[in-house]
Parts: C-alpha cells; sequence; structure tokens
C-alpha cells in the first residue's frame, strides 16, 4: 500500500475521508486532498460540477454541502484493495437526514480512489445525486 507519514494508506484515508463526512467535520475534508486533485461525479446532475479540480474547489464543494440541510453518516462500509497500490474501490451506504424536516433516506455509493503519498490524489464519485436531492425536496 502506498503511505506517507501521517498520511495512510489508501484505505485509511477513505476511512477518514468516511469518518469526516459522518461527523459533519466538511471544513477539514479538503485537507485530505492533493492540490492538484481531480473529483470527477458522472452522476452529478446541472447545475452541480461533474468535475472538481483542485483542492480549493473541492473545498467549496465541502463547504457548501456544510450548508446543505443534508446530515450524512456512511454505513456497511466494504473497501476493496486493486491490483493498483494507490487505488481501493469503496462500496458504502449513506444514511442520512433532511434537518429541516426529519426525513430519513438511505442512498448506496461507489468511490473509487486514487491515494498518493497519505493524499487523495483522484476521485470517481458515483453518488445518487437525484435521490439526495428528491430527499432534500421530500419526495
Amino acid at each position: 500500500m502506498t503511505s506517507a507519514p501521517g498520511g495512510g494508506t489508501p484505505r485509511e484515508v477513505f476511512g477518514r475521508l468516511s469518518a469526516g463526512i459522518s461527523a459533519g467535520r466538511w471544513d477539514e475534508l479538503a485537507a485530505l486532498y492533493a492540490e492538484d486533485a481531480v473529483v470527477d461525479q458522472p452522476f452529478a446532475p446541472p447545475p452541480a460540477p461533474s468535475r472538481l479540480e483542485g483542492r480549493a474547489a473541492i473545498d467549496r464543494h465541502f463547504r457548501a454541502a456544510a450548508r446543505g440541510p443534508i446530515e450524512l453518516r456512511a454505513r456497511n462500509a466494504v473497501v476493496h484493495d486493486t491490483a493498483d497500490p494507490e487505488v481501493v474501490v469503496a462500496e458504502f451506504d449513506y444514511d442520512g437526514r433532511v434537518t429541516t424536516t426529519g426525513r430519513t433516506f438511505r442512498v448506496a455509493n461507489i468511490q473509487v480512489l486514487r491515494v498518493r503519498d497519505g493524499l487523495i490524489v483522484e476521485t470517481r464519485d458515483y453518488h445518487d445525486h437525484r435521490r439526495l436531492a428528491r430527499a432534500v425536496r421530500g419526495g
């Protein structure tokens, strides 16, 4: 596994990312990413960006999520190692709650992470953004 002092293996970094989201520590999450990291979100519907480039854009994305009415808790995580020691594939659910209504929901996710020197350099995030949006709207 690829690791760096304080950074950790791809599996460990995913664990910190997942724990940070689950704890609502949105303002700390961008520090897990390399300065030039890229996040692809192929299922993100417009106007949400399908690609975030750079730690600053990723930080803005997480800070916007912090202002939203959703709490997320990662559950049922299964992390798969790959033939590439920098890459893991994580399957997990988000148990969510809309803070304005108390409505709860569950969304399945797959995330492919590339971690180099203890920082995320690339992810492909397959979240069900439409279901998340419907949960907020109450549909």
